[in-house]
């Protein structure tokens, strides 16, 4: 299903995971019960947060899951669908609680018109939301399709079969893009039914996500956000580590820093600053949490002069100084 890597560099602390085919199947995609997940994953390992490189999309059919994504809390009851996008941060709770069905694919599987559609590269988005009556049945017969699919060659050729995949996939990733009523929090205070937001588990980190605004935003807009803020916000994902500058991100896509804080601010609420800021501290968050690296270390990777300027950022921006953050999310020693 999987398999750790660890980055060439050596400087990754957090576990990155990439897709695996399992023997005997296609490439690019997976279909299984989270029964079957037990059964074959090590629970350690999925209770360790990690960062795999492909899609999780999971729904629950029975039982409580609780599951964690870049520093928010979830607990996922009957019908709830989660999405995980490729470069998030993420670990299972207790799988014993919980039936249900995951599909795990890589973003290449899907065709581009496809992947443009369904916003693949939308990091931004709720990950929980709770379908209700057509939309829940739609989305849910495209898993079983799918799923139906996955386990049967039904006298198709190889070649035939992944075709055939490619566009159930397709159909169950555009259903599920088209999701409404996200549900934002831990379901124990209504949680995921009436979108409230889950409270932050100690380390202030909000619903982060793999280029995402980082702390305590939605990103709700983003379904309607224009092509010039997803410019802005696919530029700031590949260069968040070089420039905290508006003023590089707007030189670069040929608008003026107005443009972008407009477009920012319309699709997410924040302007361009605070988005490019956010994006930094969710990823400094990251490292103190699930790595060892120091503050210095983690000061350069994200593009700092030093660590004394790394510090005074992340203090300004959480209220925490690096070395405190990691010691309160990670609890005592």
């Amino acid at each position: 299903m999987v398999k750790n890597r660890h980055a060439q560099d050596g400087g990754e602390s957090i576990p990155a995971v990439a897709f695996t085919a399992p023997a005997g199947r296609p490439a690019g995609v997976e279909v299984l019960t989270l029964a079957e997940l037990r059964d074959r994953a090590d629970a350690c390992a999925l209770a360790v947060p990690h960062r795999p490189d492909f899609h999780h999309l999971l729904v629950v059919d029975s039982g409580h899951l609780r599951h964690t994504v870049d520093f928010r809390k979830y607990e996922l009851a009957a019908n709830d669908w989660m999405w995980v996008r490729p470069g998030q941060v993420h670990h299972f709770g207790n799988l014993s609680g919980a039936e249900g069905r995951l599909v795990l694919f890589e973003s290449g599987f899907l065709d581009p018109a496809t992947a443009a559609a369904a916003r693949l590269e939308d990091w931004f988005g709720p990950a929980v939301h709770h379908p209700e009556g057509e939309e829940a049945q739609a989305v849910d017969s495209a898993l079983r399709h799918l799923h139906q699919e996955f386990g049967a060659l039904r006298g198709l050729p190889l070649e035939m079969h992944i075709e055939v995949l490619r566009h159930l996939l397709a159909v169950l990733v555009l259903r599920a893009a088209r999701l409404s009523a996200p549900a934002g929090g831990t379901r124990g205070a209504r949680g995921a039914r009436d979108g409230r937001r889950a409270p932050d588990d100690g380390s202030g980190g909000g619903n982060g996500s793999s280029g995402g605004s980082g702390d305590g935003h939605e990103g709700d807009g983003v379904c309607e956000a224009s092509e010039t803020f997803l410019r802005f916000r696919d530029a700031v994902e590949r260069g968040f580590t070089r420039s905290r500058r508006v003023a590089d991100y707007a030189r670069t896509l040929g608008y003026s820093p107005r443009t972008l804080s407009r477009a920012s601010a319309a699709a997410t609420g924040v302007g361009a600053k605070e988005f490019i800021d956010r994006r930094v501290v969710l990823e400094a968050k990251r490292l103190l949490a699930h790595g060892d690296q120091t503050a210095a270390r983690i000061a350069v990777r994200l593009g700092f002069a030093d660590a004394a300027n790394f510090a005074k950022f992340f203090q300004h921006r959480t209220g925490s100084t690096p070395i405190s953050f990691r010691t309160e999310v990670r609890g005592p020693a």
